[in-house]
């Protein structure tokens, strides 16, 4: 008998291996291990060059399959051995992330293993390196190779053979995995698209992080703050399925991949196919600090820059506040382009602070208001403020003009895009004097009263104010 047990990078293979051979303890098992056909790191990395870049944070996303990273002789080795394995034992297992690939349609029974980007994500600060065993990368940079090859290539490969398989083995607690038929799987995932739900929310800290989620979400007292509560940013979340007293942490993309045009509707199916356009997320300064000042690529620049289709428009509502809070949006009447960039470089150069607020626009805010800031806009967060932040998917295309020279939360510089930034920004928005206005308020409804700053000249309106009426 031929099993494949195929799966997410990450999976703790060795763990099935061990649990196989215990349960199997006075029977000899084949192993066939994916790992061992897959390119020499160095040729992984010479494949994937144009899309691992040498920038830190940025890459190109690939358009090629799990192939890419095997030898070209591959699934005929692997053939090749499970006639030898098949012929010394009664059972052989092709284990590892591709093992679907690898064994063709030789297996007879088909597992794939599961784990949640978050649990990825976590596994990478601790010290796993991305697939294929690219090495001497750091948190960020190891995020990236996630984003632009391991995640287009893995989650493309399991959302096009999942239904392949016979059973689902989630394996985000390691000690405890727990499994399901596929088909069944698939069958919950199709009915819970029909009713309201919410995915697992995703904390991380970051170096500007506040306390107040932290403390709403009883979150772990070692955790130094929460600066973001993902939910959804639809690739990144997952969801839990109860069934029989058993929880089981499924990732979103797999609910998308069923009940799409349940949750979506058929208008925004036509538009995105499976694809979850908006992303919600919380920031939270209270207690923090200030976001960078930053800005969002326009779409035709991330399309040829980066290979990717979408560009982040994106909005702050003001949750909760401290007094004196700001947000900051578009430049002041005296900026101008030559004096901020040149400004930014010395600072980023110097490592001495400049008072950025002689360029760029502070606004008081209150709880209820709501920014718009299209791509393009020069914007950020100020300290003390709970943020939700309403944007369109694509949410990694933010390049940082100016983080107050600090460092990030690892000790490393945090990475700065001035020259793509310089690319993208709209340096004619400003507050009024201009016939491209930036900001002007306006009320929502009968039910809701215009609050904060109105410009005097018409334009295009690209960010608006709101309040709540009490």
């Amino acid at each position: 008998m031929i099993v494949a047990i195929d799966g997410t990078h990450g999976v703790s293979f060795e763990r099935l291996r061990e649990a196989l051979e215990n349960f199997y303890a006075h029977e000899e098992i084949g192993f066939i291990e994916s790992q061992s056909y897959l390119k020499p790191e160095t040729q992984i990395k010479e494949h994937f060059k144009e899309n691992i870049t040498d920038n830190r944070a940025f890459g190109r996303k690939t358009n090629e399959g799990i192939e890419s990273y095997f030898q070209p002789e591959a699934r005929k080795l692997v053939r090749a051995q499970l006639e030898i394995e098949s012929a010394k034992h009664r059972l052989t297992v092709v284990l590892g992330t591709g093992a679907h690939w690898l064994s063709q349609d030789a297996a007879d029974l088909r597992f794939f293993a599961d784990i949640s980007r978050e649990l990825q994500q976590i596994k990478h600060k601790a010290g796993m390196n991305n697939f294929g065993g690219l090495t001497g990368l750091d948190t960020v940079e190891k995020y990236k190779v996630a984003l632009f090859v391991e995640w287009p290539i893995l989650e493309t490969y399991r959302k096009r053979h999942l239904h392949e398989m016979d059973y689902y083995i989630d394996m985000n607690t390691e000690d405890e995995p727990k499994t399901a038929g596929v088909s069944d799987l698939l069958g919950m995932m199709k009915d819970i698209s029909n009713y309201p739900l919410r995915v697992k929310p995703f904390f991380a800290p970051g170096v500007w992080g506040g306390q107040y989620l932290k403390q709403l979400a009883d979150l772990p007292a070692d955790m130094p703050n929460c600066a973001w509560s993902f939910e959804p940013i639809a690739p990144e979340n997952s969801i839990l399925i109860a069934q029989s007293g058993v929880v089981m942490e499924i990732p979103f993309l797999l609910v998308m991949m069923t009940g799409y045009k349940e949750i979506l509707g058929q208008r925004i199916v036509d538009l995105f196919h499976d694809y979850f356009p908006i992303r919600f997320d919380y920031l939270d300064t209270i207690d923090g600090s200030n976001l960078s000042i930053q800005v969002h690529g326009k779409r035709d620049f991330l399309r040829k820059q980066f290979n990717e289709f979408m560009e982040q428009q994106e909005s702050y509502y003001i949750m909760e506040k401290r007094p004196g809070s700001k947000v900051y949006l578009g430049f002041t009447e005296s900026a101008g382009k030559e004096s901020f960039l040149s400004a930014v470089r010395t600072a980023q150069d110097s490592g001495i602070p400049f008072d950025y607020t002689e360029h760029v626009q502070e606004w008081d805010c209150e709880k209820g208001d709501l920014f718009l800031i299209p791509t393009g806009t020069v914007h950020a967060s100020g300290k003390d403020n709970l943020v939700l932040e309403i944007s369109s998917t694509t949410w990694w295309f933010t390049f940082k003009i100016y983080d107050y020279v600090r460092k990030d939360s690892d000790g490393k510089p945090r990475p700065i895009n001035i020259d793509w930034a310089e690319e993208n920004i709209d340096f004619e928005k400003k507050p009024a004097g201009s016939d491209k206005i930036l900001f002007r308020s306006r009320s929502l409804s009968a039910s809701r009263e215009k609050i904060g700053n109105t410009c005097s000249a018409s334009g295009t309106t690209c960010c608006l104010s709101y309040t709540a009426s009490t």
